[in-house]
Parts: C-alpha cells; sequence; structure tokens
C-alpha cells in the first residue's frame, strides 16, 4: 500500500488536504522515522502506513497488513493486553501513548511508543494513531533502572547509607538506606542534633567537632563510633565526611556516608584482645622461664656446693651441720617448686568454664578459713558488694585473690592500730571493679613499686613474708583479661583496685 493510499485509507477529509498536501504529509511522516495505523474495532480491519513497514525492517507489502499479521505474529504475546485495553478505551479522545514490543524482521523484538486516538465520530469505532521506535530509549531506561537496582543492591549488601548537610541552611537528607541503618521509617525528618544523639555519648563530641570543622574548614573525616539504632540494637559504624567547595573555596555541602562494620569491628576488636592477652601470656611465660631459670639454678647451685662441702669432710660434726643445711636447700627447694606448680596450674585453668559467683558468699567463706588469724588481730572488716554482688568468674581464682588480700592485710597490719580492712565492688560502665582497703604499714612504692608483684619480692621484715601472694594474685587475674593496680602511703594504709573481666 502506498504512503498516498494510506493516508486515503485513513480517512483524513478530502476537503482539507489536496493530492500535493496528502504526499508530502506521508512523506514527512516516512522521513521521521515514524508510521501510522488504522484499526476498525467492528470489522477488525486494520491499516498501516508505508513508514510502519520500514521501522520493522520490512519492505512495504512484505508481510500481510491484518489483523492476524499484527496481534499473532508481530505483537509481543505478554503486550496485547496492554495494547487491547488501550484500544477499547473510551476516553481515548486525546492522544494515550502506550509502550508495546513489535518483532522486527531481522532484530528480535523492540520496544516500540504508539499514540492512540479515536475519530470525532466515535460511532464508527475506527482508531488510528502514530508510532515510533524507542528501542534505544528504552534499553537505557531499563539498563539504568537495572543499575539503580544494583546500586540499591549493593548499598543494602555493604550496608552503607549516605547523607548530606548543606553549609548554608544545615538542612540534613539522608538516603533510604541511611534510614534502614538508623531502624527509623524514611518519613521521619532528622536535624544534625538528633543524628549525632543516635551516637554513644563517648563519641557524639568527635562527630560533632568532625562536622563543625568540615564546615568550617573544608576538612574531612574518617571515623569509626558506636551507634545506637532507633531499636536499641547497639553497633560499630564508618562515618565518613567530605566537604565539597564552591569557587571561592567554601564549604557548600558535606557529603557523608555512614556504613554498618559491626561485625569486621568487633572481630578486628576480639582479635586485638586475643592479641593483647597472647602478648601478656608471653611475658608471663618470658617471666616464669626466668623465675624457673633463676631460682632452680640458685637451689641446685647451693646443693652441689654443700654435697661437695659434705664428701670433703671427715669430721663428724662438720658433717652433720653440713647435712642440715643440705635439708634446708632441699625443703627450700621443694617450697619452690610448689610455688612454680601453683603459676603453672592458673595457666591451665584459664580454660576452666566460669560460673556465675556470689561476692559475699566467697568472702564470708575466706573470712572463717582465716577467723583465727582476724581474731588474734582485733581485725575489723567491712565489705559492700551492693554496685555488684555476683559476676561470671572462675570461683577458686576469685577465692584466691580474696583470701591472698585479705591474709596480706592481716600479716602487714600497723601494730599501734587496729586492723581496719575495707572490700567492695563498684560498677563503671561494662567493668566490675573489686576494691580492697587496709589501713596497715603500707609500701613504699617510690622504692618498690615496680616490684609489688614479683615473685619472692619482700618489703618488710616480717618472717612469714614469701613475696608469692601477690604475684599469684596477679597472675590470676591477668590470666582472665583483667589488672591489678596499687595505692599505698606508707603507715596510713594500702589499696588494691582490681578490674574483673
Amino acid at each position: 500500500m502506498s504512503n498516498e493510499q494510506a493516508i486515503d485509507n485513513m480517512s483524513f477529509s478530502e476537503d482539507k488536504f489536496s493530492d500535493d498536501s496528502r504526499l508530502h504529509l506521508a512523506q514527512i511522516i516516512d522521513n521521521i522515522n515514524a508510521g501510522i495505523w488504522e484499526y476498525n474495532i467492528n470489522t477488525r480491519v486494520i491499516k498501516w502506513s508505508a513508514g510502519f513497514y520500514t521501522l520493522l525492517g520490512y519492505e512495504p507489502g512484505e508481510i500481510e497488513c491484518s489483523n492476524h499479521t499484527f496481534f499473532e505474529q508481530l505483537l509481543y504475546h505478554q503486550d496485547k493486553t496492554i495494547f487491547l485495553n488501550a484500544l477499547t478505551n473510551q476516553n481515548s479522545k486525546q492522544s494515550n501513548p502506550v509502550q508495546v514490543r513489535l518483532l522486527t524482521k531481522s532484530s528480535g523484538y523492540h520496544w516500540f511508543e504508539s499514540t492512540v486516538k479515536r475519530y470525532p465520530d466515535t460511532k464508527a469505532k475506527t482508531i488510528y494513531g502514530s508510532i515510533i521506535n524507542i528501542h534505544d530509549y528504552k534499553q537505557a531506561q531499563l539498563k539504568a533502572a537495572r543499575d539503580d537496582l544494583n546500586y540499591a543492591d549493593t548499598l543494602r549488601i555493604a550496608k552503607l547509607g549516605s547523607w548530606e548537610i548543606e553549609a548554608g541552611s544545615l538542612n540534613l537528607t539522608l538516603s533510604k538506606h541511611t534510614y534502614d541503618i538508623f531502624e527509623l521509617q524514611a518519613e521521619v525528618k532528622l536535624t544534625i542534633d538528633e543524628v549525632i544523639s543516635f551516637f554513644e555519648p563517648q563519641h557524639r563530641a568527635t562527630l560533632q567537632t568532625a562536622i563543625n570543622n568540615a564546615l568550617e574548614f573544608c576538612q574531612p573525616y574518617d571515623l569509626e563510633l558506636l551507634f545506637r539504632t532507633a531499636k536499641n540494637h547497639v553497633l560499630w559504624v564508618k562515618a565518613k565526611g567530605v566537604p565539597i567547595i564552591n569557587e571561592y573555596g567554601k564549604c557548600i555541602i558535606v557529603k557523608n556516608i555512614i556504613q554498618d562494620i559491626d561485625n569486621s569491628k568487633r572481630k578486628g576488636l576480639s582479635l586485638e584482645s586475643s592479641l593483647n592477652l597472647l602478648t601478656d601470656q608471653n611475658k608471663r611465660l618470658q617471666n616464669f622461664a626466668y623465675i624457673v631459670s633463676h631460682n632452680l639454678r640458685s637451689h641446685t647451685g647451693n646443693l652441689q656446693f654443700m654435697v661437695k662441702l659434705y664428701e670433703e669432710t671427715d669430721v663428724r660434726e662438720d658433717r652433720a651441720e653440713i647435712f642440715s643445711h643440705i635439708k634446708s636447700i632441699g625443703s627450700s627447694l621443694n617450697s619452690t617448686i610448689e610455688h612454680l606448680n601453683e603459676i603453672v596450674k592458673i595457666q591451665t585453668e584459664i580454660t576452666n568454664e566460669r560460673s556465675v559467683i556470689n561476692f559475699e558468699s566467697i568472702f564470708k567463706n575466706v573470712q572463717l578459713a582465716i577467723k583465727s588469724n582476724i581474731d588474734a588481730l582485733n581485725a575489723h572488716i567491712e565489705y559492700d558488694f551492693s554496685q555488684c554482688t555476683e559476676i561470671s568468674y572462675v570461683p577458686a581464682y576469685m577465692e584466691s585473690i580474696l583470701q591472698n588480700l585479705l591474709t596480706n592485710a592481716l600479716k602487714y597490719s600497723h601494730p599501734d592500730r587496729q586492723p581496719f580492712i575495707k572490700c567492695y565492688t563498684i560498677k563503671d560502665r561494662n567493668y566490675v571493679y573489686l576494691i580492697f582497703e587496709d589501713n596497715g604499714i603500707g609500701i613504699d612504692l617510690e622504692r618498690y613499686g615496680d616490684k609489688v608483684f614479683g615473685m619472692y619480692k619482700t618489703f618488710h621484715q616480717n618472717p612469714d613474708a614469701r613475696g608469692i601472694g601477690l604475684f599469684i594474685t596477679r597472675n590470676q587475674i591477668e590470666a582472665l583479661g583483667g589488672t591489678i593496680k596499687v595505692e599505698s602511703t606508707v603507715n596510713i594504709g594500702t589499696k588494691f583496685t582490681i578490674k574483673l573481666v
């Protein structure tokens, strides 16, 4: 069918167009890479122009211009309903574009957009429209949608959100993924102060300062902070800000990202803690090896010397005296080995399961065990475990710690006053502290501060001092990740502060 025939068949009124006008109109339609069509709903007769063939890659007349060809061969089956709805819509007097896929001759299905119009005489049931190829545009649109989806998936998988601060107005804009991290509905509007309030108190000032410096001095920031969501979940996040400046070098916008890094951060902290614990254990092992080497070598050297003297002496009385020294060295060697066994035992008991222990119960048991010592000195002992009554700990360790500290306080009590001993707990954030105070003779920390917890280190003339109790206590506390510190003044008293982990 020629372009002139198409124009005639599409009922363009002859009183409006001359033959030249119709020819010119058909050429214009073909030259703009468009086609026109006409369809009668009652008769199902369909007509289309030469440009319609061209759009599909055919020569005019190469395929049959029929209802069957269009709906069964050219129109993609999933788009039939869309197109038929547009045709039967009674309100189609105005242009109503519809996007469908049509099968081209050599390029598969392409996307086309067609207008759908009804002639003013609605009784004729004739509908017409123009059609253009929008395949490249549609492909770009679909690709953009896929890219947006992939981008959104990437942000979701990376747990990454973004937000912007306008320097002048301080207006805040948050992305959907930021709201997801905050566990908030996107309809909720937030200010900068409200955003900062989601961070844990100890980190708020850091973030506020970083934002202020970015806005005023164009300084970027990259922080790892503790964050609490609207649903009360505490997690680590990375907050990173980059200032955008104008031609005068002034900040106009601060672009920020916030990323949930809780899993990797906690693994890193756990690894760091493990490395620190391993380092501490290695230090204790080196110290232990030194102690073993030094003390055993000292005992064995003395023992060898005495044995040699014994062998070289014939005088009976001298031999008896030397033998008594040998027995004394042997006894001392046995005590040293027992002490070293206690240290080894501490390391092997680290793997023992913790259980919930009651401070008051264990403290009372320790008091009962050394009641005679307490009564002999008429010691006044107070305790207050109200701030933290229980803790998960290795029971044998806690009993040993309390017994060593209480025994030490009694052993080094001041001779001129009644011993006063106080033990109590303090809870500060996530840590529990065990405090032990006495009014004893004290320790000269300037002189002995670096040796207080050493093995066989004594600082008084007390004949019962062995220098092993505090060494064992420190090892037990540090083996479980805690710390022990001492404050002391000579003739005033001593205070031990133990951080329990």
